[in-house]
């Protein structure tokens, strides 16, 4: 699956699976996004990314992990 940086949930799931013990409150912004990157079959411009996604993502990861 290609990932791209609207692919919030698709995101959150696939980040919960490759960091099962980090609580996502507690995760800045700048590992958030290297983490993002990081992720198999993520394919989009690193630079297109802004807080707002940042937070949706995160905001997401949250729910996931409820």
């Amino acid at each position: 699956m290609e990932l791209k940086w609207t692919d919030i949930q698709d995101i959150a799931i696939e980040l919960s699976e490759a960091h099962p013990d980090v609580d996502p409150t507690y995760v800045n912004f700048v590992d958030l996004r290297n983490w993002v990157i990081a992720l198999e079959g993520f394919n989009d411009d690193p630079d297109r990314c802004g807080e707002k996604i940042l937070e949706a993502i995160q905001a997401a990861w949250i729910e996931e992990q409820d």
